[in-house]
């Protein structure tokens, strides 16, 4: 039986697809399978994965025929996965040697549903260490209990699929998937979905994850209107917040980090070409206006004047009948 399955989604990365290649490689073991998924790149990255294909101990090929971005080709992975535990990797990060095996050893010990782990942030040069905002390490712990307080960054607001690992009864149980075409933001509403519904989680300081930022193709970096599939993503956690039991509690931890969202995009609105970022106010004021307005006041008052204020202000503005295209 295959123990570890890593999806590994790759697009337009030729220029790094081999370091990432080559710390899989430095991972492989024989009960552990890569599937590797081309997202129809249009660069040097299928050659370079059809010879991984070949070289690569436990590689699996999975090509896309049309770009279906980030959360579809992480699906297609889960749907090939034959694994007992399921872990990722985006195209243009790297691993630690021995990582991997080290990470399975740690959720076995524990016995939990998923496993989060802290990272190493890599933006040119420079080297930071982020931490899974949970104090309490190497010990199994309610979900639900980690999406709270309200005010402080927890586990939900550390939404990096692949800073951890995942029992593959999160599969079964249909959690593991992510909403299908969201082109950004598409690890929020999955890890509120995980943080709702998973009966057990840890966190562990395990370190063995290198993310690159800064990447000129990543959508972090581009300010086209797929930026703007944040409003879908965070709507669909506002609406099956509000459906749950715990709704009362848990709504205004998800309106806040919806309105924290929003005022970052608009903080930094010049990124953004000219008819994105006017469809961007307009959508941010229809998103203000879907929220529930008991809750998103609250909200605001606990906020700062100056991002409550701008806020408010955009909340008045007419909005668009439509979210994110």
């Amino acid at each position: 039986m295959v123990k570890l399955s890593v999806i590994v989604p790759f697009y337009n990365v030729q220029q790094y697809a081999p370091d990432t290649l080559r710390s899989l490689s430095a991972n492989a073991r024989e009960d552990f399978e890569f599937i590797l998924v081309d997202d129809c790149s249009r660069d040097g990255t299928p050659e370079i994965l059809a010879r991984a294909e070949r070289e690569l101990p436990g590689a699996v090929l999975v090509r896309h025929e049309k770009n279906g971005g980030l959360a579809t080709a992480r699906n297609t992975g889960i749907d090939r996965a034959r694994g007992e535990y399921l872990t990722f990797l985006d195209g243009d990060d790297w691993l630690a040697p021995g990582y991997f095996p080290k990470l399975v050893s740690a959720i076995e010990d524990l016995g939990c549903d998923f496993l989060r782990t802290d990272h190493v942030q890599c933006t040119a040069r420079s080297r930071t260490v982020h931490r899974v905002p949970v104090g309490r390490r190497n010990m199994v712990l309610n979900p639900r209990e980690a999406i709270l307080p309200a005010d402080r960054s927890t586990s939900v607001d550390y939404a990096f699929a692949w800073a951890g690992i995942y029992h593959r009864r999160l599969v079964d149980k249909g959690l593991l998937h992510f909403t299908d075409g969201l082109r950004t933001a598409e690890d929020r509403p999955w890890i509120w979905k995980l943080h709702r519904e998973a009966e057990s989680f840890a966190a562990v300081s395990m370190l063995g994850v290198f993310y690159r930022r800064g990447v000129a193709s990543s959508l972090t970096q581009i300010g086209d209107v797929r930026q703007l599939d944040f409003i879908r993503a965070f709507d669909q956690v506002i609406a099956e917040t509000a459906a749950d039991p715990d709704a009362d509690a848990l709504l205004p931890k998800a309106v806040r980090t919806y309105c924290a969202i929003i005022s970052h995009h608009l903080g930094s609105i010049e990124r953004f070409e000219p008819a994105v970022a006017k469809k961007l106010k307009s959508l941010s004021a229809g998103a203000l206006r879907r929220m529930p307005q008991d809750v998103l006041d609250e909200a605001l008052d606990s906020m700062d004047l100056q991002r409550a204020t701008k806020l408010r202000r955009l909340r008045r503005r007419p909005a668009s009948t439509g979210v994110a295209a």
